[in-house]
């Protein structure tokens, strides 16, 4: 064997010629793979639960009108769930991957989405209930300071569980950069990723963190804490400046816009 034949063989598969994408990754996921089949369906079928999960159809004005004031926590699940998919879906068009630990991952946040789907919606229309001062309704009632805080409890385990199984992905898709051929433009945006990533979990645990500390006698605005505290997640925007300059020297060795 050649030299020039040995040295193609040992380095990593790159992606086949052609443009890049926007973000800077080029798509390995050519083709649609069973996983993410199940995975689309199975948030397709997460997606019609919420829309059916009105008890009946409305029959007269007041009940049209009572029907509509769900729309705002219906909308608020559907844009919820429909960013995890969109995240799923981004990460298996840029990575390609579909082996042991991919199948693992996608199958667990598919379970997590479908346990999730009705909590999630209850958990939006109590804060549109609070947030409206009882004017829109809602299916679940909070009487006590038990009460608010399972919720609080149940809301924080849902993302930090969501958030650290889509943790899991990006990081395993970090751990194959060799063998699935990332240059160091791919290698650096996935890294980004990847610490933007763990503030979903990292927030979910501060929010369970602060219902731990609620008690009787708290100043009214403290109940709202641990929901607040989820405002945190906009910090994500802040690792896009991580490493600029070197992304910027990257995308210009490689005739790309400055992104």
């Amino acid at each position: 064997m050649s030299t020039a034949a040995r040295a193609a063989s040992a380095s990593p598969a790159l992606p086949p010629a052609r443009e890049r994408r926007r973000d800077g990754f080029f798509e390995r996921g050519q083709q649609i793979t069973r996983t993410e089949t199940f995975v689309d369906a199975a948030f397709a079928f997460a997606m019609t639960l919420l829309a059916i999960s009105i008890d009946q159809v409305p029959g007269n004005r007041e009940e049209l009108i009572a029907a509509l004031k769900g729309v705002p926590a219906f909308v608020l699940s559907f844009i919820l769930i429909g960013i995890f998919w969109y995240e799923h879906n981004q990460w298996s068009r840029r990575f390609g991957l579909d082996d042991g630990p991919t199948i693992l991952l996608s199958m667990v946040l598919v379970c997590l989405i479908l346990i999730f789907v009705y909590p999630l919606k209850l958990m939006f229309s109590s804060m549109w209930f609070w947030l409206t001062d009882g004017w829109l309704p809602s299916d679940f009632t909070i009487g006590s300071l038990a009460d608010l805080k399972l919720m609080f409890y149940f809301y924080g385990f849902a993302f930090a569980s969501v958030g650290a199984v889509m943790l899991g992905l990006r990081w395993h898709a970090l751990r194959c950069a060799e063998r699935i051929g990332l240059d160091p433009l791919e290698r650096l945006l996935a890294t980004r990723e990847v610490l933007g990533g763990a503030l979903m979990p990292l927030v979910a645990a501060c929010s369970i963190l602060l219902t731990l500390r609620l008690e009787y006698d708290l100043p009214g605005w403290q109940y709202g804490t641990p929901g607040m505290v989820y405002c945190l997640l906009f910090g994500q925007f802040v690792f896009q400046g991580w490493r600029r300059k070197e992304e910027a020297a990257l995308r210009r060795g490689l005739g790309l816009s400055p992104g």
